[in-house]
């Protein structure tokens, strides 16, 4: 493996809104290695792989291939410079075949212009050949399982003549047996020189298959180091950091009553989802964390609650009395409000106002005779304007306008005033500043000592630390373990929970 950088990206800054999401970042690869890029959510990492696959233009900084600087002004500009992405929801189209996906718009030609079938087929059947794969190349991609399909993804990067590839997440829906063999296949992709960029939270594959680790945290470098080098440990106090111990700290709130009847509880919830004979219960006062790598059922079991999937088996108790929840509407009407992990395309009509956001979930309650209150809603969007800290410069302001911390007071501030019991903040504060995420922190204990019950999903542990009363570790689905906030003493060995129950 040579060691003069395939890649140099130096000095690569960007920032949204106001606020910078990468911060003078260095990153380099070498021909022939795999690289892993690693760190919590908001870390930098998806910005700095759009940075280099041309999706964002950069605000600062340098890329160089080879030693020359080229300009990434679009996917097209990355692609002609061998550089190809495998995302985590795949870009095949079902109805068409293997063969199809891999040449799509790419397909040999007869005379005449006619597409050439059997050479799309052979050439096809060659790189998966290459790639030590056994796919017939006329099977529709809808026939194959997700493995599978990845290898086909896989095959269509190396018809590109990619010479770099993106991995991100890319076991989250592999069985164990189909991730040794994608670690098989990437032997064959470093053999003939191909270098893989392989974004994870799963540190045993990092320890497993990188070469060397990239650590962002706060969109900052946290430092690059050999795998061979280092420990789990040594990898997570990377990850992790010194100076958020402090953060981690729990606050001080009143005792937790547990001895009565749960607000929220769930008995052998099971869902089409992936959901298996789930357990939670949830009391009033309570913020309950749940913890767990991509693809273990956190977000499945808040859509659950929140009626978006469909329950298959088991029983959902509030205040002790059994309900049905089959859509949004039937959770509404139980108390239980979701703030989803996507605010821009879930939570938020961005082209409208602030005013008209915060009020989207009380229409009904102001409107008279089928005619809309409009100086009702001025007032209660001001009022929460107000009670969240959101900063803007009128109701009339474009929600697209504001930043990420503003838009997602507004989230929540729009289900707050349904006057909700049970609050669940699907990775709260991802994508916002630092001022914004220890405003939503305190918004959550303020929740629980007014008598609310808050649920917590976020990859960022230090968050669940610093919230949580108890913490649910989920795995493929199931309940792996509970704990007492008390007993975590700190992120590291929170960390450490997790990726056991990953294991």
């Amino acid at each position: 493996m040579s060691s003069a950088p395939l890649l140099s990206m130096t000095g690569i800054t960007k920032s949204f809104s106001g606020v910078t999401v990468l911060d003078a970042v260095d990153f380099e690869l070498r021909a022939g290695e795999t690289h892993a890029l690693l760190g919590g959510n908001g870390a930098g990492k998806s910005t700095l792989m759009k940075i280099l696959e041309g999706v964002y233009t950069l605000d600062g900084g340098r890329v160089e291939l080879e030693g020359e600087p080229v300009a990434l002004g679009s996917p097209q500009a990355a692609q002609r410079h061998g550089i190809a992405m495998i995302f985590q929801e795949f870009s095949l189209i079902s109805t068409l075949t293997v063969a199809q996906n891999i040449f799509l718009t790419r397909e040999a030609r007869r005379r005449g212009g006619l597409i050439d079938d059997c050479a799309v087929q052979r050439r096809a059947g060659e790189l998966l050949a290459e790639l030590g794969v056994d796919i017939d190349p006329r099977t529709e991609v809808g026939r194959l399982g997700a493995a599978r399909q990845q290898l086909v993804e896989i095959a269509k990067a190396l018809s590109q003549d990619a010479r770099i590839l993106i991995m991100d997440e890319p076991t989250a829906s592999l069985a164990q047996n189909e991730v040794q063999t994608l670690f098989e296949i990437i032997e064959r992709l470093k053999a003939r020189g191909i270098t893989i960029i392989y974004i994870t939270h799963r540190l045993e594959e990092v320890m497993a298959v990188a070469d060397r680790v990239t650590v962002l945290r706060d969109g900052r470098l946290a430092g690059t180091r050999v795998t061979a080098d280092l420990e789990m440990g040594d990898l997570i106090e990377l990850i992790v950091g010194r100076a958020v111990e402090q953060a981690a700290q729990h606050g001080t709130r009143r005792a937790v009553d547990r001895s009565g009847t749960p607000l929220l509880e769930v008995r052998g919830l099971s869902t089409d989802t992936g959901l298996r004979d789930v357990d939670v219960r949830l009391y009033p006062g309570e913020i309950l964390g749940l913890a767990g790598l991509m693809g273990s059922g956190r977000s499945e079991l808040a859509r659950a609650l929140f009626g978006i999937d469909r329950i298959t088996g088991g029983d959902v108790l509030v205040r002790g009395e059994a309900v049905q929840i089959r859509r949004p509407a039937d959770a509404i009407a139980q108390g239980i409000v979701l703030v989803p992990e996507d605010r821009r395309s879930q939570g938020l009509v961005l082209q409208h106002s602030v005013k008209a956001n915060l009020t989207l979930t009380l229409l009904q309650r102001l409107s008279r005779g089928g005619v809309f209150d409009d100086r009702a809603a001025a007032h209660v969007a001001q009022d929460y304007v107000e009670r969240l800290g959101i900063r803007t410069r009128s109701l009339d302001a474009q929600v697209r306008r504001l930043s990420g911390g503003n838009q997602q007071k507004i989230v929540v501030a729009k289900w707050l005033a349904t006057d909700p019991d049970i609050l669940i903040l699907d990775e709260p504060t991802a994508g916002i500043d630092v001022g914004a995420k220890a405003e939503i922190v305190d918004l959550a204990a303020r929740l629980a000592a007014e008598g609310k019950a808050v649920i917590v999903i976020s990859s960022e542990l230090t968050e669940i630390l610093a919230m949580a009363d108890r913490i649910v570790v989920l795995r493929d689905g199931r309940v792996d373990r509970e704990l007492d906030r008390a007993d975590v003493a700190d992120e590291p060995q929170l960390h450490r929970l997790v990726q056991e129950a990953a294991a």
